[in-house]
């Protein structure tokens, strides 16, 4: 694997670098594990890594998305991309570790476990507020991203929903700010995204000019939207 100097990066996400992600084939077959820090450098992407991850997307009971202004510490698409470009993305978005808990398969049981500890982890969300079985498992997608010329994503992302009031407690070198958004006030986001006024994560932006606002016009009903078996690739 090759080296890259993370002297400049902050001390607490370095640290996460080295959490150990879940490698898989194109088809979502686990083969393997490795670090958080060699899964998102764009030379290993390059040459295939691929690991698991997911995306909440958390609504409160008057249909508000919950969204997250990402802290300028993060290593991938931090807060701040530039003096006056600010990035934004959905509720929550992580990987699944590879440890016995993470790992079950059956009904993405592990990797909804890992949800609920990001949930706590970024926006101090009570985990007994938000237990696996209250979040819902739709679908997954394969997409590739770079955050810069060293960083970048290559996953296999499961697609969560959560419909729930909830406590917010952010951890500030997780997140910068977040709000509650209606449905027009999203598009009024991704409206100044498409002018360079702010930026979006691109498994965010993917979501949302694909799935999203389909899902979000159907809330009560989303089991129309389950598929387990098929993989979008974008």
């Amino acid at each position: 694997m090759p080296e890259v100097s993370t002297d400049d990066l902050d001390e607490r996400q370095v640290q996460l670098m080295a959490e150990m992600c879940i490698l898989v084939d194109e088809n979502d077959r686990r083969i393997g594990a490795e670090t958080k820090k060699n899964c998102h450098l764009n030379e290993n992407i390059e040459r295939g890594l691929l690991h698991r991850a997911f995306s909440v997307f958390l609504f409160n009971t008057e249909n508000k998305l919950l969204l997250q202004q990402r802290s300028d510490a993060k290593i991938t698409f931090p807060g701040k991309c530039s003096p006056f470009v600010w990035c934004f993305t959905n509720t929550c978005c992580s990987h699944p570790l590879s440890n016995p808990s993470e790992l079950e398969e059956n009904d993405a049981i592990g990797v909804r476990r890992a949800a609920q500890r990001r949930l706590k982890a970024e926006l101090g969300i009570p985990m007994e507020e938000v237990p696996p079985e209250e979040i819902n498992y739709l679908t997954r997608i394969h997409y590739k991203a770079q955050s810069d010329s060293i960083w970048g994503e290559h996953e296999i992302d499961y697609i969560l929903l959560v419909k729930k009031n909830v406590t917010l407690n952010p951890d500030p070198n997780e997140i910068k700010s977040y709000c509650y958004v209606t449905k027009e006030e999203l598009e009024e986001l991704l409206g100044k995204a498409a002018h360079g006024e702010i930026k979006i994560t691109p498994w965010f932006q993917i979501i949302a000019d694909t799935f999203l606002f389909k899902w979000w016009d159907n809330l009560n009903r989303l089991n129309l939207f389950v598929d387990h078996e098929k993989i979008h690739r974008m």
